[in-house]
């Protein structure tokens, strides 16, 4: 069999589908099919049903790829029979009954940036230059800013259902400058999901700033999880 030529790519909160701008035009040219998913960030279930329409689009296996809050996405959706492996790029990969609160707290209070408005919260400029962004250009901190997509405040809260990583293969991109995800965070979800883990240091956004080492995990997981 040859490899999976399915790339599905998942954002996290504030940000959108072009965060994954630096590695979608190279995946492109090697001959892979990629979807970009839009999460709404209304809820787990839309996000979901998001996912899911995405894929019903493809033919064949996929690798899920998610980044942030995406990780939470995957690691339900990855149960599919289509997906044949998980990659998590700084991501939240939660055990069942578990919420991003429960694995945040443990590591992180919540920012003096956030800003919550009829129930969604978006992130201040300052937050962007300081936790999300912190390592990447002046132009790129404002893009982040000018097009987040704010989150529900609600997925704090709602719990994970059975985490698809025990049983598809798994890789992990651990961003050693984090300041949105702890890394330490990310080192015990890594650890406990026994994924194959790359260090890279970047800041919460690996696959703008370290792009090549991203593209060759992608490439890995689409060649080994047949």
């Amino acid at each position: 069999m040859g490899k999976v030529i399915n790339i599905i790519l998942v954002h996290g909160f504030w940000a959108d589908g072009s965060c994954w701008d630096e590695i979608i035009p190279t995946l492109l040219a090697e001959g892979y099919e990629v979807i970009a998913v839009q999460n709404p960030l209304t809820s787990l279930a839309d996000d979901i049903a998001a996912t899911k329409r995405a894929l019903d689009r493809i033919d064949g296996k996929c690798i899920l790829v998610g980044h942030s809050w995406g990780g939470f996405v995957i690691t339900t959706v990855g149960n599919d029979e289509r997906v044949a492996g998980l990659v998590y790029v700084a991501a939240l990969a939660p055990e069942e009954n578990e919420s991003m609160m429960d694995l945040m707290s443990k590591y992180a209070a919540p920012s003096p940036h956030f800003q919550e408005q009829n129930g969604f919260v978006w992130i201040s400029c300052e937050g962007v230059a300081q936790v999300l962004a912190n390592g990447l250009s002046q132009e790129r901190k404002a893009l982040i800013y000018a097009t987040q997509t704010t989150p529900s405040t609600s997925l704090t809260e709602v719990k994970a259902s059975f985490p698809a990583w025990k049983n598809k293969p798994s890789w992990y991109i651990l961003a050693g400058n984090d300041k949105a995800v702890p890394p330490d965070l990310q080192r015990e979800l890594s650890m406990r999901m026994k994924a194959k883990t790359i260090t890279v240091e970047s800041s919460h956004f690996p696959m703008i700033s370290h792009s090549k080492e991203v593209l060759e995990v992608i490439r890995e997981a689409a060649a080994s999880s047949q």
